[in-house]
């Protein structure tokens, strides 16, 4: 959420954030903040591993109307074949856990 927020603050485009899933109450959005249907839109993560939660998220954000084609991260901790890219989205990732390697213990 900072990063998404800073972004917004940053550039003065709206911002809207997914929930894990609906509430049963309240607006019953999977996302608050900003209309996303028929709204061009970038998924922001901090770090992603596997992306199973972001491919979720885009599965609901897709059935809401939104269009979307990119995954921003700050790091992309996963090795070997890129689930996102499976599922049709493309990845631009800040960091990798290779550009990260000679900093750890």
């Amino acid at each position: 959420m900072p990063i998404a927020t800073a972004l917004s603050f940053e550039t003065g485009l709206p911002v809207a954030f997914v929930r894990k899933e609906r509430k049963s109450y309240g607006t019953c959005l999977i996302a608050e903040g900003a209309v996303v249907r028929g709204k061009r839109l970038c998924i922001i993560e901090d770090v992603i591993t596997t992306g199973g939660a972001v491919i979720d998220s885009a599965r609901e954000l897709r059935a809401e109307g939104a269009l979307f084609d990119t995954v921003l991260s700050v790091i992309f901790r996963g090795e070997g074949k890129d689930k996102l890219a499976e599922a049709g989205l493309k990845r631009v990732s800040l960091l990798t856990l290779e550009d990260l390697e000679p900093y750890m213990d």
